[in-house]
């Protein structure tokens, strides 16, 4: 694991990035946290609530590059956010390869479930550009009106997560199909792994192309491998990734997020090559700022539901944060996506609290 770069000198500045985000994970000094939150296009707005019925479901809504650039947009205008991140689902990529989706009322994601190794022969990679082509003219839009501090991210779910959909069926508590693949399986586990790995390298580089500065791996369902099946199914596939999203794009920044991991974020940090670590609100500040903070960005990790509370509370969550990581190597965010029930004055206050930070640090 590489250290944070030291500051760089005077003469050095006039090449360095001057957006907030891409100066914090490039290792410079900043007088506040870069600051955007996960899910912050959603639910909790009104504008959102009123675009997405504009669209009729949430599918198209992902497909539609006008609502989903204005949805994506909706945030910043609102609220001045440092990045806006692509309005998208991680499921698209298992539609792009031939499954089932859709999504249902109080119900979530379905999918037609893969049951055994043979079904594996139906997804079909060589097709998926058609079906997400206009994800990336969304990204294409959503860059041509950014305001020029705001960084656009893109994303993608990482192969065990999306996976586990592709297994499940649909959302699960205990994963009893995955785990099963995981455990009596991982070979067959290994061919979806490769598919999933050289599909995802294929769908980040059209959104770089497109005009994304960032790309975020979201490994929402890390935290329920083992050890041994974590490295396998997690770090290897992830790691892959970023090497060849790397090679071609040596200065692109990858922030990854292992939600759940625990201790294992060390490792994964180590092992996969990320530039920033997303953490989840589970993870304590003081074993982060001296096991991983030294050693790379970090991002995160307030728990979303002090957003739902706001007041006292919020403040002091926003404040240990601040303090515990201030200077270089943080990037303010929330340890898992906004809620639908956050009232939007609270995320002002949010904003209000960090950027305050910059006048009294």
């Amino acid at each position: 694991m590489s250290p944070i770069p030291a500051a760089p000198s005077m003469g050095q500045l006039a090449t360095q990035p001057t957006k907030p985000l891409l100066r914090t994970l490039a290792g410079l000094p900043s007088a506040r946290p870069p600051l955007w939150l996960m899910r912050q296009a959603g639910r909790y707005l009104p504008e959102y609530r009123q675009t997405r019925a504009q669209a009729g479901s949430f599918l198209d809504l992902c497909y539609n590059p006008e609502l989903a650039a204005e949805v994506t947009l909706q945030p910043i205008r609102r609220f001045g956010f440092d990045a806006a991140i692509l309005f998208a689902d991680i499921l698209l990529i298992p539609q792009a390869l031939g499954q089932q989706l859709a999504f249902r009322e109080n119900e979530g994601p379905v999918l037609d479930a893969i049951r055994t190794a043979g079904e594996l022969t139906r997804l079909n990679p060589d097709g998926i550009h058609k079906t997400l082509g206009p994800v990336y003219e969304a990204v294409g839009r959503i860059k041509a009106e950014l305001p020029a501090n705001c960084t656009l991210i893109g994303f993608a779910g990482a192969p065990w997560t999306v996976a586990t959909y592709m297994l499940e069926g649909r959302g699960s508590k205990d994963f009893p199909a995955a785990k099963t693949w995981a455990f009596g399986n991982p070979v067959g586990l290994d061919t979806l792994m490769d598919i999933l790995v050289e599909a995802t390298i294929a769908y980040l580089d059209r959104q770089v192309q497109a005009g994304a500065e960032v790309v975020q791996l979201f490994d929402t369902w890390a935290g329920v491998l083992p050890e041994q099946e974590f490295r396998r199914f997690c770090i290897e596939p992830v790691r892959r990734i970023i090497a060849a999203l790397k090679e071609k794009y040596p200065a692109l920044p990858v922030i990854a997020f292992p939600r759940g991991a625990g201790i294992l974020y060390e490792t994964y940090a180590q092992a996969t090559g990320a530039d920033a670590l997303g953490l989840d609100y589970t993870m304590p500040l003081g074993w982060t700022r001296d096991h991983l903070w030294s050693k790379t960005v970090v991002q995160g990790n307030l728990d979303p539901r002090l957003l739902v509370v706001g007041g006292s509370a919020l403040a002091e969550g926003v404040h240990r944060l601040l303090s515990t990581f201030k200077g270089r190597g943080h990037i303010f965010n929330l340890g898992h996506g906004i809620v639908p029930e956050t009232p939007v004055r609270h995320v002002e206050e949010l904003v209000r609290l960090v950027k305050g930070s910059e006048v009294s640090a």
